[in-house]
């Protein structure tokens, strides 16, 4: 932190320091003024450029493929470990390993070198003291005959003279610090650009003017200044969630806001449960309910029609032959996406269950896990709720009605066209090519229940807490996987999708669908409702307010039962995501009473409107 304190004055040194660790951590102190926080970005950008990208000649960096990569971060010396891997981990999983324990336990690496085997790319954090020990050296000489390596380097550039064996990219510092621990993670990633040059020559290999440029690919995390916005601006987000805890209208709430691919604000309010024994963390996993609807079956079925396999036009019994002798035979693809099909709203399959049906523990007969303690009877679904939605009556066909029942069909058809079931399809085709990797379908199997936020205490179906197993009866029911709800994911990974989304369908230097499919599907596609296809829209009902005063007649997204949105307004670049957990320990109103979620909203609007362009030149990624 020398290095900012000495250039940033009056302001306390301490207090950039905090700051600096809130933004990088995801919790944007206000507490500067508008004058350090604009001095503060202009030291950012200066170490940004200070950084130097050097061997790059393959074009490894920015790391692409994510879906074919297992990643491994090892720091070889960096006091800043944590902040370089945590920006890391807002891209990929990342699994973080010292080499200082293995040095403790033996005088070489080759422990470490085991360890790895399974990893295929390394990104090694070094300092310039680093190679006053060999082994370092002979470790990166070494992994880099059968390994994607990545040199994160620290200090002086002299020390580049010992690496002329080196093939690796080699991301460059000559600063040692928190900031340039934060740009050179991201800038690995493409969450920042590579262009710096070395302003002398250091060796025959690493001359003066040496240095690639890439191009910004990824969400890049800084602080609201970086897009025009004054942190100060945006500080009643924290007395709005506040308010939500204090009146328990949910125990925890996250926020993000991304503006022009930048995350500008994301922070954890809270604790999991009112005991307040866990605080919530940026980085936890939530129950987004409905927005499965969007994040999940939506965009399969956008992959889906793009390659000609599901057409929105063909009647339902085209592609679910059971359908044909049914009054769904007729109904349209699109009215289905539209919420215009007639199916009624949903059915309260969990309240018709008989002792005969569910077990307390699992077995050949009873497999399907709906919560701890409660396994249902194979073939449930297919004996039982899927005949009795078949034949439910139609009733309002051409008119929105609003229906879960919309989104099991569109999951059929989902699966029957892709060949494989709805949760792999999407983790195989969106999820992990984009890095989403918290993403997904019953969190349980991947993840320890403290990063899964807990639901409501079941007292009528389950009879217990739902601590990582959906909240929704009907996609518990089928285990755990629906085209309504079932899905999980952090705040980051939703990020990440929208932007991909509010790119028009390209992020991370892929393209997953073509723009005029995304404009169509998330714009107004319906004569009697707000509706796009799959996606919830701006409301134009006069005082309707939804999902925000300030929103554009562009705004798309959805909201979720449990208390979660996420708003998309091209007009503004701006994403907007609210995850909590409101029907904890049991199912209440008051977040929709109070207003909570539209009223950050528009604060972040407000904060947009009164933005200073001067601080940043805006541009979007």
């Amino acid at each position: 932190m020398q290095y900012l304190a000495s250039k940033i004055k009056p302001t306390n040194p301490v207090l950039i320091g905090i700051i600096l660790t809130a933004a990088i951590f995801g919790v944007y102190a206000t507490t500067l003024n508008k004058r350090d926080n604009s001095k503060l970005l202009y030291e950012q950008k200066d170490a940004e450029k200070s950084i130097v990208l050097l061997n790059n000649r393959s074009a490894m960096i920015p790391l692409q493929s994510l879906d074919t990569r297992k990643i491994a971060s090892v720091n070889m010396g960096s006091a800043y470990a944590g902040v370089f891997d945590s920006l890391l981990s807002k891209y990929a999983f990342i699994k973080s390993f010292s080499a200082e324990s293995y040095k403790l336990q033996s005088l070489t690496l080759d422990d470490l070198t085991d360890d790895l085997k399974f990893y295929n790319t390394i990104i090694i954090q070094v300092i310039d003291e680093s190679f006053n020990d060999p082994e370092v050296l002979r470790f990166i000489l070494e992994n880099q005959k059968n390994k994607k390596i990545i040199l994160a380097g620290f200090g002086d550039f002299s020390v580049l003279k010992k690496l002329n064996q080196v093939v690796a990219p080699i991301v460059w510092s000559p600063d040692y610090n928190t900031v340039t621990s934060w740009y050179s993670a991201q800038l690995i990633f493409g969450g920042t650009e590579a262009k710096g040059k070395l302003s002398k020559t250091i060796s025959s290999k690493y001359k003066a003017g040496s240095g690639y440029r890439t191009k910004k690919i990824r969400l890049k995390y800084t602080i609201p200044e970086e897009a025009g916005i004054h942190s100060s601006d945006l500080s009643e987000i924290d007395s709005i969630a506040a308010e939500a805890i204090r009146e328990k209208a949910t125990p925890s709430v996250v926020v993000m806001a991304i503006k022009d691919g930048r995350v500008i604000f994301n922070k954890a309010y809270g604790s999991h449960t009112y005991e307040g024994k866990q605080p919530t963390k940026v980085s936890d996993i939530y129950d987004l309910a409905s927005i499965t609807k969007i994040s999940a079956t939506t965009m399969a079925v956008m992959r889906l029609y793009e390659q000609k396999k599901l057409k929105l036009d063909t009647n339902v019994g085209a592609y679910i032959p059971k359908a044909r002798k049914t009054d769904k035979n007729n109904i349209s693809v699109r009215e289905v996406m539209l919420h215009q099909a007639g199916f009624v709203s949903y059915i309260p399959f969990y309240k018709k269950l008989t002792p005969d049906v569910f077990r307390t523990d699992s077995s050949y007969a009873f497999p399907v896990k709906a919560a701890d303690g409660y396994f249902i009877r194979r073939d449930y679904f297919k004996d039982v709720m899927w005949p009795e939605m078949l034949n439910s009556e139609v009733k309002t066909r051409g008119k929105y009605v609003y229906s879960d029942l919309s989104m099991y069909f569109m999951k059929e058809m989902v699966e029957r066209q892709a060949g494989v079931p709805l949760n792999k399809y999407v983790v195989d085709q969106f999820y992990n090519p984009l890095g989403m990797y918290t993403a997904g379908f019953n969190p349980r199997y991947r993840f320890e229940k403290e990063q899964i936020v807990p639901t409501e205490l079941d007292t009528s179906f389950r009879k217990v807490l739902l601590h990582g197993y959906v909240h929704d009866q009907g996609a518990a029911m089928v285990n755990g996987v629906s085209g309504h709800a079932g899905l999980f994911a952090s705040a980051n990974d939703l990020g990440i999708l929208y932007q991909m989304v509010l790119n028009h369908g390209t992020y991370g230097g892929v393209k997953y669908f073509k723009p005029q499919t995304v404009d169509m599907f998330t714009s107004k596609q319906s004569d009697v409702s707000r509706r796009g296809l799959g996606f919830d829209r701006w409301d134009p009902k006069p005082g309707s307010d939804y999902p925000s005063k300030l929103a554009s007649a562009q705004t798309f997204g959805h909201t979720g039962y449990t208390g979660t949105c996420v708003w998309v307004d091209p007009k503004y670049n701006l994403i907007y995501i609210f995850l909590s957990n409101r029907v904890h320990p049991a199912v209440d109103t008051k977040l929709y009473t109070l207003n909570i979620r539209s009223r950050i909203q528009d604060v972040i609007y407000k904060a947009i409107m009164n933005g200073d362009k001067s601080l940043y030149s805006s541009q979007s990624q």
